[in-house]
Parts: structure tokens; sequence; C-alpha cells
């Protein structure tokens, strides 16, 4: 697919916005569930949505309404705006798709754009916070006074590669913010502190409590799967002695 067959639809024209934060479907949806929690606020609302030549691969629905998998919603008032991607993006859009997410921003006016996104390494609890690959432009913006930590060597793959990449060449503020993400998903958890992070170095009021309430829901879930299987593991393999 070519960079042209792939672009973000914005309807009518938009005051400028500080921040475009960007979350896709990807391991442990971390980023996907915090930027669908944003969208999902009172003072965000829906101006455009992503259009390709190719066929959607997926439609999402909920009550029997379908949606665009791929949205641009806005909060004009903390000039703030989220990509929310429902769809997992195969490789070979990558570079296209950031290309389209570039576009959007630059027709928002957008000073930086923010990945959020987990990374499924292996980790210690007192690795569960938030960490930061960024340009150094992104770096001196939001970074410098702040306790986030940057990642340690490794690579990107994929958009969010793509994106900074596109940051490094085109001089914008690009960051990604990253966590350790648990398989079992949505680890809601660790998108919790991907917006903290977004909280911290862009002064923008989240109120993460019902994702709190969302996250400790979902713990108690598994807990409680874990000790049904490791219950049901000791049954199978109890001692029965009545045939020696």
């Amino acid at each position: 697919m070519s960079s042209d067959d792939i672009s973000v639809v914005i309807s009518g024209d938009r005051p400028p916005v500080d921040t475009l934060a960007v979350g896709v479907s990807e391991y442990g949806l971390a980023g996907l569930t915090a930027v669908d929690y944003l969208a999902d606020q009172d003072s965000m609302h829906e101006v455009g949505h992503l259009r390709t030549k190719e066929p959607p691969f997926i439609t999402p629905f909920e009550n029997g309404t379908p949606r665009h998998h791929t949205r641009l919603y806005v909060d004009e008032a903390a000039s703030f705006a989220v990509l929310v991607g429902e769809r997992f993006v195969p490789p070979a859009q990558a570079e296209s798709l950031a290309k389209a997410i570039a576009t959007a921003g630059r027709k928002l006016d957008a000073s930086n754009i923010t990945m959020l996104t987990g990374a499924p390494v292996a980790h210690g609890p007192d690795d569960h916070v938030p960490f930061y690959i960024a340009t150094p432009a992104y770096q001196e913006s939001y970074l410098d006074e702040t306790d986030i930590r940057p990642m340690g060597n490794g690579f990107l793959d994929g958009l969010s590669a793509e994106l900074v990449v596109r940051g490094i060449d085109e001089s914008l503020p690009t960051g990604v913010f990253t966590t350790p993400t648990h398989p079992q998903a949505p680890d809601a958890a660790a998108a919790i502190r991907l917006l903290t992070a977004l909280k911290e170095t862009h002064a923008i009021q989240i109120d993460t409590g019902p994702l709190e309430a969302f996250a400790a829901n979902i713990e108690a879930h598994y807990e409680a799967l874990a000790e049904r299987m490791e219950a049901a593991d000791s049954d199978q393999f109890t001692d029965d002695r009545m045939y020696m």
C-alpha cells in the first residue's frame, strides 16, 4: 500500500492542539486502553477517522452500532487530541500510518506526538513504572523536569518506530511512553501508568479513578482464575491409593 492510500480524514477546520496522543491494538492493549479511556471523557468529541483503499479488516460495533476502527478525538478546551486504533497495525502499513498521523498532527498544528504502548519484556515489581523513548526536542520540552526514566538500550519497531524516526527527520517533538505489560488483556494497570506519565508531562487533567477500579476488578478476576486452575491441578494429581 502506498502512503497516498491511507489518511486520517478530519471534519472541518479545527483550532490547534498542543498534544496528539496515539494508541493502537498491541500486546496487552495498554496503550489502546489508555487512549480509549481518554476518548470516552465527556470533553472529547470525534472529529475524524482513518481512511484506506484496502478493506477495513475489522469493523467494531457496540449495542448493534458500528464504528470506524481508527478514530480521532479532540478536546479543544484542553488543547488535546487522541487517535484510538482498535485494529492491529500490520508491519507493512506502519510507515503509511505514521505518515498519515503526522499529517493529521500538522493539520491540528500539534506541538508534539506522543505514543502510548506496552512492552512485552521480562520485569519485576520495581519495573511497574512508565519509561520513555523520545527525540531530544521532546525530552527538552516535556521530560527534563520529571522523574520518568528513559528506557535502556533496545529498539522500537512497527508504528512507534516509524513515528519516532519521522519525528527525528522532521524535527517534530515525538515521544513514546512505554511500560512492561502482561499478556492478560487488557492490562489496565499498565494503561494507568501510561496515563500518569501523560498527566505529569503535559499538564492534562485525567481522573483515573474509574480505570483504577476496572484494573482492580481485572486483577481479582485473574487471581481467582489462577486459584481455580491451581486447585484443579492439585485435584488431578492427588494420590489415589485405592488400588495399591
